[in-house]
């Protein structure tokens, strides 16, 4: 219906020759596919149509599904869009379309009414996107990699907590900083917001702002998550290694992870090191932090 009322409105104008029509589900359609099928139609004065081979084998099933035959692949082709008619031609073809009938596509109506088609080579990058994995097919590229880094000194208060990983560790001695001091959750905040393209943690939560005083690492992650989706991303994953001789990761390591992964709602995978001695981490005077973390546009159902 929608196809017969846009031929109606281009027969009230003048000087059309040529019609295409195209599925806006194909957003990616290379241009020079639009050039082939046109150039097609103008030489050939017939319907044309992009197509594909079939590369899987397809089978006919009948109504016990049970398969019955498999045609051969080599006369097998997958139908793209654009299509291209002679305008005249395809309006005829649809107004000869019966109450009944039900056509797949433009090119089913204009072989109904004894016009012959042919066919120009498609392109694979005119995939239509048809279910959220489809679109996310396209958009594969449509990825950011984020890192971040936080370290922080052991504090000489000794009532000071350990916070790290979203976890409380007690008996440890905490981190100086404005916040927590949650290294692992502070660099994870900067890797999810560098991702995204959306600053980082000092432009976020300033240090010289009292409401943060104290605030759990958690909190940050929260937010920077909802900027995160906000700005139309999720996450696909992260990855935290802490940098330290203490405290030690593995009793509650599984804890820690399942922890982050809570929070952003995606796989996180957390490991340890030491420095060898070296630096502030490796002298024991603290401890830091590297975060990645993988985005990818959202995509809804």
């Amino acid at each position: 219906e929608s196809v017969r009322l846009g031929l109606d409105a281009i027969a009230a104008g003048d000087g059309v020759d040529i019609v295409l029509v195209h599925d806006a589900a194909r957003p990616f359609t290379p241009a020079d596919v639009f050039k082939r099928v046109v150039d097609a139609v103008h030489e050939r004065g017939e319907g044309v149509v992009p197509v594909l081979p079939v590369v899987d084998t397809v089978t006919i099933v009948d109504a016990d599904g049970r398969t019955s035959a498999a045609p051969a692949r080599d006369v097998l082709r997958a139908v793209q869009t654009p299509q291209g008619f002679p305008f005249a031609e395809l309006r005829a073809a649809n107004d000869a379309l019966g109450v009944s009938d039900e056509p797949t596509d433009d090119a089913s109506i204009f072989r109904a009414a004894g016009r012959p088609v042919s066919t120009v080579p498609g392109d694979a990058r005119s995939l239509k996107i048809t279910t959220p994995s489809d679109l996310s097919a396209l958009l594969g590229s449509a990825e950011r990699v984020g890192t971040g880094v936080d370290a922080h000194a052991f504090s000489a208060d000794p009532a000071a907590e350990l916070w790290l990983a979203g976890l409380h560790w007690p008996g440890e001695p905490g981190l100086e900083g404005h916040s927590d001091g949650d290294v692992a959750c502070h660099a994870l905040v900067d890797a999810l917001l560098g991702a995204a393209g959306l600053g980082d943690i000092g432009g976020l939560f300033g240090t010289d702002d009292p409401s943060f005083a104290g605030a759990r690492g958690s909190v940050f992650v929260s937010e920077a998550l909802r900027r995160v989706r906000e700005a139309g991303w999720q996450v696909r994953n992260a990855s935290i290694e802490i940098v330290g001789n203490r405290p030690k990761l593995a009793p509650r390591r599984d804890e820690a992870q399942a922890t982050l992964a809570a929070l952003l709602d995606a796989p996180v995978n957390l490991a340890a090191t030491t420095t060898d001695g070296l630096g502030l981490t490796g002298e024991g005077r603290g401890v830091g932090a590297v975060a990645t973390v993988l985005l990818a546009r959202r995509l809804e159902s």
